[in-house]
């Protein structure tokens, strides 16, 4: 089954991000990004799932506790996927609103953009 560019959003979001089992993210990440995926952050760009699942796992490391949760539904336009996402401690208002951006192809994300929006203190 090929996944739509809004159920890959939401996979990414949830199903790598927010995963805290390391094996679980990398069977995600696999099945989600093209192996040789381009992730654009505002001071870095990532290179093939490899270095995504490092960046994933150090912004797992930076705040163990904290969740990323949609911000609304996913949208699609073609092969484009938006979602937008808060993150912060769970239960708790979110310290970063963001939205992630994908292009995607055959089922799976081929170039991701994360754009923060909002940075809130925590509380």
């Amino acid at each position: 089954m090929t996944l739509s560019p809004a159920d890959l959003m939401r996979r990414n979001l949830l199903d790598v991000f927010n995963e805290p089992d390391p094996a679980r993210r990398a069977a995600a990440i696999a099945e989600t990004y093209a192996a040789d995926v381009i992730w654009h952050e505002a001071e870095q760009i990532m290179h093939g799932r490899k270095e995504l699942e490092h960046r994933a796992e150090e912004l797992r490391a930076e705040n163990p506790d904290w969740v990323f949760r949609p911000a609304g539904p996913a949208s699609e336009l073609d092969d484009i996927g938006h979602l937008g996402f808060h993150y912060g401690p769970a239960g708790q208002s979110p310290v970063v609103v963001g939205m992630d951006i994908a292009r995607t192809q055959d089922g799976t994300i081929i170039e991701l953009y994360t754009i923060v929006t909002e940075i809130h203190p925590p509380a």
